[in-house]
């Protein structure tokens, strides 16, 4: 197969054919002698295939040049530029595009190593494990407290596996958290598995950081509210029974005694005695709350649920915007004992402002979602709303929300309040999955 060069040639010297012969022809019809028409022609000849291989040496030299330009914009050299960019012509055009695209390269290039760096930087400084394996599971990328989590340099442990470097765990992608002893650290941490592809191929993203110390801190929280709570709670009960009992024991000592000394006996006792069953109800409630079992799911009809939950609501009627015929996969009895707390809740309110209350539920991609208005004064502090024992009514427990919202956690759902947009009073939100 004839190569492009010669091509080029091949058509400029078939572009003068016509005129060569032209020419021969008239050399013949003069009456010159044939040794000089010979001449003539042979001249013409020469002429005419010297600027054939002239032009086609031209158009190969330019082509070299753009092919020149190219390669070393693919090797990444992009200090080369086009004399002719500048000529109006469709070669300066294309000489013109090379250099724009030479420009656009060097800036993206610059780009990619500045984000490239600074990726480094934060890789190398930030206080979780980060580490990619190749699609045959061999370590290829560690930062620097990937190194101090194993205890090694990354040059020893590039190359090694996954189960090698006790990061495997139970090999499921996602986030989970696993008791583990590493050289460089024991504890609890989150190991999260990502698959990101790079040349076509899968590779595993593997990040692990240490969630004992935030676990700790919030269980510190926790205690502290708690404590915080259950102080509160005995004070209320302790103090008038510490109160009263040294008021009766000095009523004891009293000689002669008062007249009416029983009825005080009789009193001070009924109080303490009151105080005594406070604490036990407080004391059941968190019992409650601390052996709340796990949920046995059955094929529940939702609709039926919510009526029942409602009709059992007598001081107020609740009106009930109907939603789909849905069945969830839930725990009847939680998922009723939730339901009823948040429409007792709304009625509770409702009745300090003489408002309603209304509920309903809708599908939401995969998740059950159901709200529970009432026309209440509203949320005034919500930052006690899910604090165990805490309750702005006269003889509330103050585990009302807090087990609802176990109960809705345990279903693998939500459970929040908020103030309502339009109107007054307060939304109650669940969300579970179907």
């Amino acid at each position: 197969m004839i190569n492009y060069d010669r091509r080029i040639l091949l058509l400029n010297l078939a572009a003068g054919w016509p005129a060569i012969i032209a020419a021969w022809v008239l050399l013949w019809m003069t009456p010159y002698p044939w040794f000089v028409r010979v001449a003539a022609g042979g001249a013409v000849a020469y002429c005419w295939i010297w600027i054939g291989i002239k032009s086609r040496n031209h158009q190969v030299r330019r082509l070299q040049t753009i092919s020149n330009l190219l390669a070393a914009l693919r090797e990444g050299d992009f200090s080369i530029r086009a004399r002719e960019a500048g000529n109006k012509d469709a070669l300066g055009a294309v000489m013109f595009e090379i250099n724009t695209l030479s420009d656009t390269l060097r800036t993206q290039r610059l780009g990619a190593e500045e984000a490239t760096a600074l990726l480094r930087a934060v890789m190398a400084e930030i206080d979780v494990a980060i580490f990619a394996f190749d699609p045959r599971g061999q370590l290829a990328l560690a930062n620097r407290y990937g190194e101090h989590l194993i205890g090694k340099p990354a040059d020893e442990i590039l190359g090694s596996k996954a189960s090698d470097l006790g990061l495997d765990a139970d090999g499921r992608s996602g986030s989970h958290v696993h008791d583990i002893e590493f050289p460089g650290g024991s504890g609890r941490w989150e190991i999260r598995r990502r698959t990101f592809w790079q040349g076509g191929e899968p590779h595993q993203l593997v990040v692990v950081s240490d969630v004992s110390q935030p676990l700790r801190e919030q269980e510190r929280h926790a205690w502290q509210r708690l404590i915080r709570v259950i102080s509160h709670e005995l004070n209320n009960s302790l103090a008038p029974i510490k109160s009263i009992a040294g008021s009766l024991s000095s009523l004891l000592h009293r000689t002669p005694p008062p007249p009416d000394w029983r009825d005080d006996m009789e009193r001070g006792l009924e109080v303490i005695e009151s105080r005594t069953d406070a604490l036990n109800r407080f004391t059941g409630a968190y019992a409650r709350l601390a052996r709340l079992p796990a949920p046995s799911r059955q094929t529940v009809d939702f609709s039926g649920l919510m009526k029942r939950v409602v009709e059992l609501e007598t001081r107020l009627p609740v009106r009930v915007s109907s939603g789909p015929e849905l069945t969830v996969s839930a725990d009847p009895d939680q998922l009723e004992q939730l339901l009823i707390n948040l429409v007792r809740n709304a009625v509770d309110a409702a009745l300090e402002t003489g408002g309603g209350v209304c509920a309903g539920w809708r599908r939401v991609d995969s998740s059950l979602e159901v709200h529970v208005d009432d026309e209440g004064p509203g949320l005034q502090n919500t930052s006690n709303l899910f604090v165990p024992f805490f309750t702005t009514k006269r003889n509330g427990s103050g585990t009302g929300l807090v087990l609802s919202r176990q109960i809705a956690e345990a279903h693998g759902g939500t459970l929040t309040l908020h103030n309502r947009e339009h109107g007054r009073g307060t939304r109650a939100n669940v969300r579970i999955p179907l």
